[in-house]
């Protein structure tokens, strides 16, 4: 599309199916750069991956080409299917059907991803339920929690 410029960052959180804790260390230094290479095959880029054992954050730079439905869609999809094959000892991987995305501006790009990278770190104080709350909260999303954890 000629003449069409755009600067899309979007903070994405998922987790796995029923908050099971399947991604260790060792899974998850080989699951994020995997992510991060899916959306470089299919034309996004994912400025980072990160999370724990339970769930992933990701923040993905979008062409205004992409929704965020279909590159979250993507990245879970391939990864799910990935982590299937290659870690045939964790029985039944799934994402969650639902996500969370937050809009990012530029000035607060560096910030984001500082938080994505120490994951490990933020969730020696908190659950992923807490931190998942706490950004709904901060960014003026309205839920029932009876339905957030379905």
């Amino acid at each position: 599309m000629a003449h069409t410029y755009s600067n899309l960052f979007v903070h994405c959180v998922f987790s796995t199916k029923g908050r099971r804790r399947l991604l260790t260390e060792a899974v998850q230094e080989r699951l994020w750069p995997m992510m991060g290479g899916i959306a470089r095959q299919k034309g996004f880029v994912a400025c980072v991956v990160g999370g724990t054992a339970d769930h992933a954050h990701i923040l993905l730079s979008l062409p205004t080409t992409l929704s965020v439905a279909k590159a979250i869609q993507i990245v879970k999809a391939e990864s799910s299917a990935w982590v299937s094959r290659t870690f045939q000892n964790i029985h039944g991987f799934a994402w969650q059907e639902g996500y969370a995305a937050f809009s990012v501006s530029m000035s607060n790009k560096n910030k984001v991803v500082r938080y994505i990278a120490e994951q490990a770190e933020q969730h020696r104080q908190k659950t992923f339920q807490q931190e998942y709350l706490v950004l709904l909260k901060r960014h003026g999303i309205e839920y029932d929690e009876r339905y957030v954890w379905d």
